[in-house]
């Protein structure tokens, strides 16, 4: 493999760093180009090996790519030619680390979400079993930063990580493989759930695709329940509650082989699932809900991943209180904020901010228009220092029930709290 310049163009950085975080192989970007491609131009383009090599040469910086395939890429990408290609250069470097003995690419800096990630061409050579470990001693890291700062500044760290993580487990033997995918699951997790709360779907989608991906090539039935909870935690917030359930359903589909911790989790999601469907079975949410309640003390395993229901005060009241609100028992689902509020760690700024939101809905529907618009103003304070889309979009419900006393004093006053969210 030919060595790629030190001072690599920022055109072919972008190329590649845009295909690789859609997870498009070269041959699929060939495709899309040619999709891209008017019915006039069309006929006129290479033939798709061809134009594999030209997307390799464009990625390796060795010809820079000039119409029609700067137009094709931006339309493939939905980008402007200006952010492709504009005129800058990064330095690259090469790294592969004592643990990874053998061949070494260079790793490309790029900045998938205008913050900045870390791709990496593909490792050869043995991977030691360290590595595993050197990955699952930072993820409890990465949960507390997520509680504190949110997913604005965590996304470039991970997102480099689980690719890295992806990239070892393709060259990697079995049984350090494995250890890979299990890694690989929790990380992919974590940055779909990052992606979400920042507010984006489509690579939130994409990376829960591919911790379920991982989950089932690493054949541990606790990882492919705890994938397919994630697929429901995004369902949740797309308000699909029959696709919810669904997922809910086939994450306990094993329950014999499950631990306490996976029985959480896919329990819980079932019961949101529930409280989202035109019935409102209220007694199923809680019978569903109680269930989960007797398992939380039995939670013993050594799995880093799904500890929010042990890091959570009142993990199950906090879904509880969520379910309620969508049932329509507002007073029940007050009492319940009222309880866990008042002792929430002020450390957890993101999730309280979320909580209180809810709480203010609950309250609006009661209605209490004083304690909405004190809560609500605490609330959205907590949005600048997270970047949290999904707060944002907690607050954004609480109009809605709100509407009895929206032409009063409180009203305008919650009116204004709220308009840079509306």
């Amino acid at each position: 493999m030919q060595a790629m310049s030190d001072d690599l163009s920022a055109w072919a950085v972008r190329l590649r760093a845009e295909r690789r975080n859609r997870l498009w192989s070269q041959r699929e970007m060939a495709r899309r180009l040619v999709e891209a491609a008017d019915e006039d131009i069309r006929p006129h383009l290479p033939s798709r090996e061809t134009m594999i090599r030209r997307i390799k040469a464009y990625e390796a910086g060795h010809n820079r790519p000039g119409d029609p395939y700067r137009v094709l890429y931006a339309r493939a990408f939905g980008l402007s030619e200006v952010e492709l290609f504009g005129e800058d250069r990064v330095a690259v470097s090469g790294w592969c680390g004592a643990a990874c003995q053998g061949r070494r690419d260079d790793i490309l800096a790029v900045d998938s979400i205008n913050a900045g990630a870390t791709m990496y061409s593909p490792h050869y050579g043995s991977v030691a079993p360290e590595v595993v470990m050197y990955f699952l001693e930072q993820l409890p890291g990465h949960y507390k930063a997520d509680m504190w700062l949110g997913p604005r500044h965590l996304i470039p760290t991970v997102a480099t990580q689980a690719e890295l993580i992806r990239e070892l487990a393709q060259a990697a033997d079995a049984p350090v493989r494995r250890g890979l995918l299990g890694a690989g699951v929790a990380y992919a997790a974590l940055l779909g759930w990052l992606y979400q709360d920042a507010g984006d779907v489509g690579r939130s989608r994409v990376w829960r695709a591919v911790a379920l991906d991982m989950a089932h090539r690493s054949q541990d039935p606790q990882l492919v329940s705890y994938a397919l909870t994630n697929q429901a935690m995004l369902a949740v917030d797309l308000d699909d509650g029959r696709t919810v359930v669904d997922y809910g359903e086939a994450a306990l589909a094993d329950e014999t082989k499950l631990c306490p911790k996976a029985r959480v989790l896919a329990l819980v999601h079932q019961a949101h699932g529930q409280s989202m469907l035109p019935e409102k079975n209220k007694d199923l949410v809680d019978r569903l809900l109680d269930r989960a309640a007797e398992l939380v003390d039995r939670i013993d395993d050594e799995y880093l991943w799904g500890n929010a229901c042990r890091r959570t005060q009142g993990y199950v009241d906090v879904q509880r209180a969520t379910a309620y609100l969508r049932l329509g028992a507002y007073r029940e689902a007050v009492a319940i904020w009222d309880r866990l509020l008042g002792t929430a760690p002020e450390s957890a700024r993101r999730d309280n901010g979320v909580f209180w939101a809810r709480q203010a809905a609950a309250l609006a529907a009661v209605p209490e228009p004083e304690r909405v618009v004190q809560i609500a103003s605490v609330a959205a304070s907590a949005v600048e220092g997270t970047g949290s889309a999904r707060l944002r979009r907690e607050l954004r419900a609480i109009p809605q029930h709100a509407v009895a006393w929206a032409g009063t004093a409180a009203g305008r006053e919650l009116a204004d709290i709220l308009a840079p969210f509306a």
